[in-house]
């Protein structure tokens, strides 16, 4: 019997009902998608034609999941652009340098402590720096600090550091996935991507006039297609240079959100970004076995501690070069430390490229504790820097 469709149906019925519960609890959805997917998959029981177990579907859901990277990546870019980029020039460069090199050199220390090989060391980097951009505007919308002066940074920080990201997976792309074995192979190869990146970039932009007119049709469904050939056919293209689906995804996104047609691209798009989002956080869960994480606990613990630690640095560092308050400085460190789709998506390349698993279970665990704690650390920053300020007043008395 053919249970394909039987199997997806339930799935995504899965996925409603965390995503129900998560909204009724009023927590990040991305946590739950992925225990759902770790709850059930190879290792669950099965009665019948309800098999959670996902065996005759498990292709096919986790090329849904890397459809949801695509769209993921894709809607990002819109939602930036290339001109809103320069534009936010000050913010960007100066808080989100802060935020990055803070968090990279805490990917490497847990790498040097971990005692961890040097492809193993820059995926943990990747995973560690990127935060999560979904979870941050969903918390700063929720609780109404949309309009806080710390914000706009909070926003430019975030910019810079999805950029950074987009860099890193290039070169890490032709570090663990290109098969190069030199230094010199993984340097012409990440020269290759770069190169690629920002020749996709100027050369789009060059080409929106002729752009806007090919997108000119009144048919949403002709329309339609315009733009998912596009975002497939560049996203492959990439791959065949080494620079991974996700980023040229991400770069089409860049270039289309210059054209006339943005807001209708978004429109269409927003659908296929969070049925396919939502597959791909539990395609990932799918692939993990919860008995296989107790060794990554110690690791993780370890990760959570240096983020925080780093993010309070890089907010106080970028807090005080944009002349804001301490209190909201410690807002800005505390509403950037959750970690989610980035940080998945650095694991998957770590097991495409078959390095140690422990990275997979190190990034499970590293994400779904961040991905609770970091709202929870953003909605109490006023009481927790309350608490600091009275610590230190009796510290000074008692001095």
């Amino acid at each position: 019997m053919d249970t394909l469709i039987f199997e997806v149906g339930l799935a995504i019925a899965l996925i409603a009902v965390v995503g129900v519960l998560s909204t009724k609890l009023r927590f990040s959805v991305i946590p739950f998608y992925i225990l759902v997917g770790m709850v059930v998959g190879p290792h669950a029981p099965h009665f019948g034609i309800i098999d959670l177990r996902f065996i005759e579907s498990s292709v096919f859901i986790d090329f849904m999941g890397r459809l949801g990277v695509l769209f993921l990546l894709f809607y990002l870019g819109l939602e930036f652009s290339v001109g809103r980029l320069i534009k936010s020039g000050k913010s960007i460069v100066i808080g989100g340098s802060f935020y990055v090199a803070i968090n990279f050199v805490s990917g490497l220390l847990l790498g040097w402590m971990m005692g961890f090989p040097l492809k193993e060391t820059m995926v943990i980097c990747g995973i560690m720096t990127s935060s999560s951009t979904a979870i941050v505007a969903k918390v700063l919308v929720d609780l109404k600090r949309t309009a806080n002066p710390e914000t706009e940074i909070i926003m430019g920080m975030i910019m810079f550091d999805d950029l950074f990201i987009a860099v890193h997976i290039s070169i890490l792309s032709g570090l663990v996935l290109s098969g190069a074995t030199s230094w010199t192979g993984v340097l012409f190869t990440s020269l290759t991507a770069l190169v690629f990146i920002l020749l996709f970039i100027v050369v789009g932009r060059r080409l929106m006039p002729w752009i806007d007119k090919v997108l000119n049709v009144r048919s949403s469904e002709l329309f339609l297609l315009l733009v998912i050939a596009s975002l497939f056919l560049v996203s492959g293209f990439s791959e065949t240079l080494h620079v991974a689906e996700a980023i040229g995804a991400l770069l089409i996104g860049l270039v289309l959100a210059e054209s006339a047609h943005a807001k209708r691209i978004e429109q269409l798009v927003l659908p296929f970004r969070d049925l396919f989002g939502a597959m791909f956080f539990f395609s990932f869960g799918l692939t993990i076995d919860p008995t296989s994480l107790g060794g990554a606990v110690g690791v993780a613990v370890v990760g959570v501690l240096l983020t925080i630690l780093g993010n309070l640095l890089s907010g106080f560092f970028a807090g005080h070069a944009s002349g804001v308050s301490a209190k909201s400085s410690v807002n800005i460190g505390f509403t950037l430390v959750s970690r989610g789709e980035f940080s998945i998506i650095m694991a998957n390349i770590g097991k495409e490229g078959n390095l140690m698993p422990v990275i997979q279970s190190f990034a499970v665990l590293y994400v779904l504790i961040l991905a609770v704690i970091g709202p929870l650390l953003t909605k109490e920053s006023k009481t927790i820097y309350g608490l600091y300020q009275k610590v230190a007043n009796r510290i000074r008395v008692r001095q």
